[in-house]
């Protein structure tokens, strides 16, 4: 069966949550006994993705074949001041890129990319920011992404 793509819908979301983890596991490099494991993100990304779906500023494109969800993408629609690289302040986060592994390297993380990317030009966003993974470098400076050197983190 090929391919298909369509929107994350509430019903998804076990999968789509479980996909993150693993997803956010695997960019860490970090085996399922290290200590910064131990934390639950399950409830906390669940109340995320459902405050945000409903209020339509947080979308999900996901691959799917049959049944099966094999690819994720996610775009947090935000707004900050503007500024002079983003006049009108609203930019999209891009987050929960992940490709099966068994899907991998058939073109489906750039059609999720693009279809969330689309989302945040037609929710008016003046750009895409992401934070990328070393796998995921090459993917978006095809796509046209820049490195912004300024990028800085304050963690409490």
């Amino acid at each position: 069966m090929a391919v298909q793509y369509r929107k994350m819908i509430k019903e998804d979301l076990d999968t789509f949550i479980e996909m993150r983890i693993c997803q956010l596991r695997e960019e860490r490099g970090h085996g399922a006994g290290s200590a910064a494991e131990d934390i639950d993100l399950k409830p906390a990304l669940m109340d995320y993705y459902n405050r945000h779906m409903a209020d339509g500023t947080f979308v999900s494109w996901l691959a799917v074949d049959g049944e099966r969800i094999v690819g994720t993408s996610g775009m947090s629609l935000v707004e900050k001041p503007p500024y002079f690289g983003c006049p009108n302040g609203k930019i999209g986060l891009l987050s929960s890129m992940f490709t099966a592994n068994d899907y991998r390297r058939r073109g489906i993380a750039k059609e999720l990319l693009t279809r969330v990317v689309n989302e945040a030009k037609a929710y008016g966003c003046g750009c895409v920011q992401i934070t990328a993974s070393d796998m995921g470098v090459l993917l978006y400076t095809d796509f046209g992404f820049v490195k912004n050197g300024n990028f800085m983190q304050y963690k409490f």
